[in-house]
């Protein structure tokens, strides 16, 4: 690769580009909605809260069910999951060959708490690429599609948002990404190029199409 022609940092969120953790996520929460009685598929949980924060889909069960599931339902959650990507998590198909191919710095912005980002790269073997590199909307707040969390890894790693570009796979990040200013390269999911278009993205089928793309920029 020739650095002259690469944006000066690449933001990448994590869940679904790092790391192939959205099978996992969306199967424990079709089981867990099942259980507090609302009926959706994994699929049917993609297409509505890929990208979002968990905070929403609680909100979203509590309506449906008309129970109160705040206190409950996210640290079983969270349970769940840990337990599973302790033992089916890995990286995403190609981030690997991606990463050791490029040459400028590299960051995660992610919806995802502090501590699970962290796990999920120590678990993939991912950490050693970002350091401390990381950025959580918790730590901020602020969830996309604000565009809060990738504004501060921007900043934080000393450039603007025309230097960067964001590597994302929801239509949510996607539209964070762009409201901040950030040129945004959407990894395409089970049939939603539309939905990555329709938000601002320049979709890929497959990370391996980055390289070439990158050094168009």
């Amino acid at each position: 690769m020739n650095p002259v022609n690469l944006p000066k940092c690449i933001i990448f969120d994590c869940d679904g580009i790092l790391v192939d953790s959205e099978h996992i996520t969306f199967s424990v929460l079709a089981k867990m909605s099942r259980e507090v009685g609302v009926k959706l598929s994994e699929a049917e949980l993609e297409a509505n809260f890929l990208g979002k924060s968990l905070k929403s889909i609680i909100a979203f069960l509590e309506v449906e069910t008309g129970q109160s599931l705040v206190e409950v339902f996210e640290p079983d959650f969270r349970k769940r999951t840990f337990a599973r990507f302790k033992t089916d998590l890995k990286p995403v198909e190609g981030i690997i060959k991606l990463l050791n191919r490029l040459t400028v710095p590299v960051c995660v912005a992610s919806s995802g708490p502090p501590h699970k980002i962290g796990m999920n790269l120590k678990l993939t073997g991912l950490d050693g690429y970002f350091g401390e590199n990381t950025f959580s909307c918790y730590d901020l707040k602020r969830w996309k599609p604000d565009p809060a969390v990738f504004l501060h890894a921007a900043a934080t790693m000393g450039y603007s948002p025309a230097e960067c570009v964001v590597i994302e796979d929801s239509p949510t990040g996607v539209r964070g990404a762009v409201a901040g200013g950030f040129r945004t390269y959407g990894l395409a999911r089970h049939g939603n190029e539309q939905l990555l278009t329709e938000a601002g993205a320049i979709v890929i089928q497959h990370l391996d199409e980055l390289e070439g793309l990158l050094q168009q920029c």
